[in-house]
């Protein structure tokens, strides 16, 4: 399997709708009200960070606050898994435009990681540009996949032991998916179509 480039993003992970579901909550304290651009909404949640291979394989993954931010909880992923980045020296990194920041990039550099990121508006066009379109399609896919087809923002969860559960659920079930795809020699390693039953 292709490890050498790896993608990174987050995605929202519902906790409650409505206001007396807030109110009332096991998990009040630790979901936060955020906003999901690609849905120009506000949520009630979590944010699942993921940091997967092409093939959707997760290689690392956080659930934090909704406000937490992209840049720091990567850092603090690649800190507490310090060992994936000295196996692989001069890991590519993609993401999108909200991994920005030369103080964020340089500690990304020293830990020995490119990353490949869209320009910002202002920012002059950056090396890789005209593969983002793709490469986004990706990713986009990738938490397709966990919202679409095993129901990420279903999860159910009423508390924090709860939610945790059904989230690790869900990044196992792919992970067995992935890994048995590529064991039996299947072209499409993150179909989940023989398991869907």
């Amino acid at each position: 399997m292709e490890r050498d480039v790896w993608v990174v993003d987050s995605t929202p992970v519902e906790c409650g709708r409505s206001r007396e579901t807030v109110k009332r909550s096991d998990l009040a304290g630790w979901p936060e009200y955020g906003y999901c651009a690609s849905h120009s909404r506000i949520f009630w949640g979590l944010r699942l960070h993921l940091v997967c291979t092409l093939q959707g394989l997760p290689i690392a993954f956080a659930l934090t606050g909704a406000k937490a931010d992209e840049r720091e909880t990567l850092l603090d992923l690649l800190a507490a898994e310090c060992e994936l980045l000295r196996e692989r020296p001069r890991q590519t990194l993609i993401g999108d435009k909200n991994y920005f920041g030369r103080g964020f990039e340089r500690e990304l550099s020293e830990h020995g990681v490119q990353l490949l990121r869209p320009a910002r508006k202002g920012e002059r066009e950056r090396p890789g540009a005209a593969l983002f379109k793709l490469l986004r399609q990706v990713i986009e896919s990738i938490n397709e996949t966990f919202k679409g087809q095993l129901d990420l923002e279903r999860h159910r969860g009423r508390t924090p032991g709860g939610v945790i559960a059904r989230v690790m659920q869900r990044i196992l079930a792919l992970t067995a998916a992935i890994w048995h795809n590529d064991a039996t020699g299947q072209t499409v390693l993150r179909s989940l179509i023989a398991y869907d039953h």
